[in-house]
């Protein structure tokens, strides 16, 4: 399995979907799912899109990163 696609020459990402119960690897160029044996399964729908955008919405808006630069605390070894 290359992490890159053949179609185009961009990364893949895994992604596991429980209802075909397989890790798919997306290319984020073509948004074509392949299996391990780089065959296309089939592409990614607009639904699927509109639920990651909404998750890494949800995501940014719930993490709290510290903006301010941590500190090393002093006296430890």
């Amino acid at each position: 399995m290359t992490l890159f696609c053949k179609q185009c020459n961009d990364r893949r990402l895994p992604e596991y979907h429980p209802e075909e119960k397989a890790t798919l690897w997306l290319c984020t160029k073509c948004k074509n799912f392949t299996d391990v044996n780089d065959l296309i399964i089939r592409e990614q729908t607009d639904e699927e899109r509109e639920t990651i955008k909404r998750k890494e919405k949800e995501f940014a808006e719930s993490t709290n990163f510290p903006s301010a630069k941590l500190s090393r605390r002093k006296g430890v070894n």
